[in-house]
């Protein structure tokens, strides 16, 4: 099993900038690619960028392309995503995730793990 806990989610204003961690404890060996996601309220759960311990290029979402930028320690025991540039749009509870599997997936069926999300809010 491998847990997983956010942290750094907030408020922040149209243009601005908010970092979010995700620590990982367990048979982290296991994860091979975490990710981000996000969901708001209304709306499916969305793929946002995940990384991969193997070292294959990180894989984004086209809406965060450019602004977001994801990242992790050598262990993969701790996920980060850097949100720049962030929009009214970008509010949503953003979850990490880590899946088994060595291919750069972005449905979140195919995650094993998730933790509980941190909100992440920007006003206009």
């Amino acid at each position: 099993q491998v847990q997983l806990v956010e942290s750094g989610g907030g408020l922040a204003q149209a243009g601005g900038s908010l970092s979010l961690s995700c620590a990982a404890s367990g048979h982290t060996s296991r994860a091979y690619v975490m990710a981000w996601f996000r969901q708001a309220p209304g709306k499916e759960r969305e793929f946002v960028a995940s990384v991969s311990r193997l070292g294959k290029p990180p894989k984004y979402a086209e809406t965060v392309k450019g602004r977001f930028t994801i990242s992790r320690d050598i262990y993969m025991k701790t996920l980060y995503l850097q949100m720049d540039s962030l929009k009214a749009e970008d509010t949503a509870m953003y979850y990490c995730a880590a899946t088994e599997s060595t291919e750069m997936v972005t449905t979140g069926g195919e995650y094993d793990y998730w933790g509980q999300g941190t909100q992440v809010t920007v006003s206009s």
